[in-house]
């Protein structure tokens, strides 16, 4: 018998494909990184004799949570300049901060802040969008977690590029480094339409093309958005994508909560994938994402949090409740977005936006061993009448107790692996000094 064959024996498993199902007196049986076999209990000992068993009496086991749209070192201002505006927190206050801060160290320091958040919120894999995304990359390999990390462009200077062409040659090397390791995937992130140009766009277009990846965008965020896109280039932003040929498969479409019927018909033909950031959108007051609309129109719809700047934290769990709430008043249909579409939402359809849906996103014999249990024998989650209605309307995410990326644990009893939590808590406190200090010279200046 093979010591990296393991049986783990939950209550419960949450497979998510087919959607809604949950299995009871089953085992799910992996061998190294990969799952081998769902099984019944009573076929367990026959199948694989003598087989190492980890018994989970009282726990749910589910595929791990993917957060599809997160910016993780902004973690490090969660809280600052809350309750204002979208254009006016970026360019007034997060943007001018990040000046002040930004590096290697606070990316490095607030990835590992934002990862520790995420697994203890059952977050198995994230998908970012943020500067020196080498720096991203190198922190979520030494913690073990998957993590698809971008190329970003956008049309200023930043700490991390000067210029139009630098952005792409510093992406291109990352991509070139981490291309063929097995937790890192690597994407295109452009900022958005108001803040990168057409010349870009087309590099972004060809090279996503010929390096097969992905284009994670920020669009129709917000209604300024469409009046800045008919001054600036005579059209709305969707019409300027689809002149620009990235209306497709590979756009990720983050926030899209300025749509109408028709644009929502010409999403689902083009095959864009729409990544939803409700509490993101809510708390700047950005307007709804119609998720109903766009599921009934075929859109594959995943979930994100959003940076910790701007919702304020990673808890995809939180998300994906709200996912489904909003999704029933916004449309006036309470049989809209159901518990069991809002988990796959979270899980197998970001792994369809990814490229990654024969691998990760659910439990399936050959997939990768991402996933996660969760302790339903608690008050909060007693009595228990449907397993998935409470998995997504009922659990909080300290109701995560152990995790494991291509089968390796990171997360047991509530207890980080890879992560120092002491030293995470410790290091945050000089880092929210530097960062308090730039805020009051931004707000003293703001005064005078």
């Amino acid at each position: 018998m093979s010591a990296a064959l393991r049986a783990y024996l939950p209550s419960w498993i949450v497979p998510v494909v087919p959607e809604g199902r949950v299995l009871t007196d089953s085992a799910i049986v992996v061998e190294g990184v990969r799952i081998r076999a769902l099984v019944n209990r009573s076929q367990l000992e026959i199948d694989y004799p003598g087989i190492e068993r980890i018994e989970l009496p009282g726990h749910a086991l589910m595929p791990g949570l993917i957060n599809m749209h997160t910016h993780s070192a902004l973690v490090l201002m969660r809280g600052l300049a809350d309750d204002r505006p979208l254009m006016q927190w970026l360019h007034e206050y997060i943007w001018p901060a990040e000046k002040k801060v930004m590096g290697p160290d606070y990316v490095r320091f607030g990835s590992r802040l934002a990862m520790a958040e995420m697994l203890r919120g059952g977050t198995t894999c994230f998908n970012d969008n943020y500067f020196f995304p080498d720096v991203t990359a190198e922190a979520a390999v030494a913690t073990g977690m998957r993590a698809f990390v971008g190329m970003p462009v956008i049309a200023f200077p930043t700490a991390w590029a000067d210029t139009e062409d630098e952005y792409f040659r510093r992406g291109l090397a990352v991509h070139q480094r981490f291309v063929d390791h097995p937790l890192i995937g690597i994407s295109f992130v452009p900022h958005a339409p108001y803040s990168v140009s057409d010349g870009a766009f087309r590099r972004i277009r060809t090279l996503s093309e010929e390096l097969d990846i992905t284009v994670h965008l920020h669009l129709l965020e917000a209604p300024g958005e469409i009046e800045t896109s008919r001054t600036e280039y005579g059209m709305h932003p969707l019409d300027r994508l689809q002149s620009l040929e990235l209306l497709g498969p590979r756009l990720l479409a983050v926030h899209m909560t300025q749509l109408q019927d028709a644009d929502i018909a010409r999403l689902a033909r083009e095959g864009v994938h729409v990544i939803h950031c409700p509490d993101s959108n809510m708390k700047l007051a950005s307007g709804i994402c119609p998720v109903a609309a766009l599921d009934r129109a075929g859109v594959n719809v995943s979930v994100g949090t959003d940076s910790a700047a701007s919702n304020n934290n990673l808890d995809l769990l939180a998300e994906v409740r709200q996912a489904a709430l909003l999704a029933k008043v916004a449309s006036g249909d309470p049989e809209a977005v159901p518990a069991a579409r809002a988990l796959s939402m979270a899980t197998i359809h970001g792994a369809r936006a990814l490229g990654m849906e024969h691998e990760i996103g659910s439990l399936e014999p050959g997939k990768q061993a991402d996933f996660i249990t969760i302790d339903l024998d608690c008050i909060e989650t007693r009595p228990l009448h449907d397993v998935v209605s409470q998995l997504v309307y009922a659990t909080p995410r300290c109701q995560v107790t152990n995790v494991w990326v291509r089968g390796r644990q990171l997360l047991k009893n509530r207890e980080l692996i890879t992560l120092d939590e002491a030293e995470l808590r410790a290091s945050s406190l000089p880092w929210q000094q530097k960062i308090h200090d730039a805020v009051r010279k931004l707000e003293v200046h703001h005064v005078e």
